[in-house]
């Protein structure tokens, strides 16, 4: 099969729904006797090898009572002179996939082609990205980055072999080479790490095995991570995907890819046409209130009832993040904003992580939503935080602005039928981009607002993230195309904040003393089961060379995983103080 120069959905196919590719090479039959496969297993190894076995059949029911969100983002790379590779083209999936559907012997349904870049639902997602492709979809090559084999993970159908012993970050893992004993299609190919204590499969790497046709010139190789959960549970995390382009003198990349895996704890609904059932936890009863209110009082409290209704949506259809520390620290410098402007406000900002990869910021009544990817790619380390700070500082006051100029959801929202649709409609139903007006008079509101002494200094280093997505923009259409609020880009190519760059230093790619953009997935990860954003506490890396900066691309995935620990008692911190919206200290991201 020749694919297109470039994809605009291949690898999406892969890391999602897979489809049964042959392995360039394959293990004959019966293994040679200096064969790894020849070797017999020790006791000990056999029995963690039926242990893995045994607990792979538990993920793959647990799997099918689960309905999470999985996000899949491509890019096309071609060669660069100075940073060794940019990306040519990107694309964007997302859907919220019932696994009970879709793990099984059957295949799917042929429906309708799903458009990219929206919220769908299992099969509509998987169908339009086999469509996109022009290939028929094969369930196996699904299931193969989700589980092993759904359909014969056992002796009966794969070799074992001992490699040797290893850790991955505080988690002791026995590793084995695995192989099918025949030449079947979507037979997995390649490598897993077992953990000891339990006898889970925690990591695996490789290829899906060929049939016994050789007509397929392309191999997609895939790295997929599992997170343990809950005690003793262990779910797909997230995989990676990459190719190099064998023409290539220089090694480049043909494509790499990422497929993010969350939002188990939501439940699957009863019928995939009755989705309408809300269930809000926390909700507080404000009617029995005394003293009566002002009519702007009653107004503003009107208002935030349609922003409350909207978060809890948004919150139980699985795309912004469960309140976080870091959450409240975004919260901190959107509320400073404020005070270095002496602007006083009804209630204070709050601070919510839209849990995707495109780069975008929507402020619903007095909540800011930064996607995760926004996050990330922004957060350039530095000694004294200065840089990150600046860049946040901007992106929230983008969003301040808007709020401090009264440009507030639409209040129609405020009635609670308004929100009765199923989960994957929620980019659809919930259009929360300001108008082109809106944004127009927030940039301007934006930049007096980091005018004041304060924060001056950090539009410097926005500006430099702005060249830098500039320099990229052609390659990265599906990133900076928001899926629910507001972009930094104008339709004409230019920034909302285009006035920041005149602020700024060149860029200059060559100079290793200046890192505009971060990669992806660089500073934040989200706990797949309670969809909290944790910080990461990454080393500092130093740049040997321009092709060490990667600005906005994908990265492989981490591994340095850890064991489940049962959260803190929520009444040993409930007295804890709110933090302050005064300028004080300035916090550290």
């Amino acid at each position: 099969m020749n694919l297109p120069s470039k994809l605009t959905a291949a690898v999406a196919l892969t890391v999602l729904v897979a489809s049964a590719l042959p392995a360039a090479a394959f293990k004959p039959k019966k293994a040679d006797a200096d064969s790894p496969f020849a070797r017999k297993l020790t006791p000990t190894q056999n029995e963690l090898v039926n242990k893995a076995i045994a607990r792979e059949a538990v993920i793959i029911k647990t799997l099918r009572e689960r309905s999470p969100i999985v996000e899949t983002y491509i890019q096309n790379m071609r060669p660069d002179p100075v940073m060794g590779q940019t990306v040519d083209s990107d694309a964007h999936f997302l859907a919220r996939v019932d696994f009970g559907k879709v793990i099984g012997e059957s295949g799917f349904l042929t429906g309708n082609e799903a458009k990219q870049g929206r919220f769908k639902h299992s099969l509509s997602y998987v169908t339009g990205l086999s469509k996109s492709l022009r290939l028929n979809f094969n369930e196996a090559g699904f299931v193969r980055m989700i589980v092993i084999d759904s359909t014969g993970f056992d002796r009966q159908h794969y070799n074992f072999a001992f490699l040797r012993n290893d850790f991955l970050g505080t988690v002791p893992t026995v590793v084995f080479d695995v192989a099918p004993i025949k030449k079947v299609p979507g037979r997995f190919f390649g490598r897993i790490w077992v953990e000891r204590n339990g006898g889970n499969i925690v990591r695996y790497d490789g290829d899906l095995a060929g049939g016994e046709k050789d007509n397929i010139n392309e191999y997609f190789h895939f790295n997929s991570v599992r997170t343990n959960v809950q005690d003793g549970l262990w779910l797909p995390t997230a995989s990676y995907i990459e190719e190099t382009d064998p023409k290539s003198p220089s090694h480049s990349l043909k494509f790499k890819a990422i497929n993010q895996i969350w939002g188990y704890s939501l439940k699957v609904p009863a019928k995939e046409e009755d989705q309408a059932d809300i269930e809000v936890e926390g909700a507080t009863d404000e009617s029995s209130q005394n003293g009566n209110l002002s009519p702007l009082a009653a107004q503003r409290q009107w208002i935030q009832q349609a922003e409350d209704n909207v978060i809890d949506r948004l919150f139980s259809a699985g795309l912004i993040d469960a309140p976080s520390d870091f959450d409240k620290v975004l919260a901190l410098l959107a509320n400073n904003i404020l005070a270095y402007n002496q602007i006083p406000i009804d209630r204070p900002i709050r601070v919510r992580t839209l849990l995707t990869a495109p780069l975008e910021s929507v402020a619903v009544g007095n909540t800011i939503l930064i996607s995760k990817g926004m996050v990330d790619t922004t957060a350039v380390v530095t000694a004294d935080g200065a840089q990150q700070m600046g860049n946040l500082n901007a992106l929230l006051a983008f969003q301040t602005a808007h709020i401090v100029l009264g440009h507030h959801i639409d209040t129609k929202f405020a009635f609670s039928d308004r929100l009765l649709f199923p989960p994957e409609s929620a980019f659809a139903r919930l259009p929360l981009q300001h108008t082109d007006a809106d944004d127009t008079e927030a940039s301007k509101k934006t930049l007096e607002l980091l005018s004041v002494k304060d924060l001056a200094d950090g539009q410097q280093y926005f500006g430099l993230y702005l060249q830098q997505l500039q320099a990229r923009e052609k390659g990265l259409k599906a990133l900076t195309t928001p899926q629910l609020g507001d972009s930094l880009v104008k339709t004409d190519g230019t920034f909302w904040l285009q006035a920041i760059i005149s602020k700024s230093p060149k860029l200059n790619n060559t100079d290793l003393k200046q890192q505009a953009a971060e990669p992806l997935n660089a500073y934040l990860r989200n706990d797949p089961w309670t969809d909290q954003v944790i910080k990461l506490n990454a080393a500092v890396e130093p740049l040997l060379s321009a092709r060490d900066k990667l600005p906005f691309e994908i990265t492989p995935v981490s591994v340095n995983l850890a064991y489940w620990k049962p959260a803190a008692d929520p009444d040993a911190t409930s007295g804890a103080a709110a933090p302050a919206a005064a300028p004080a200290a300035q916090p550290q991201p």
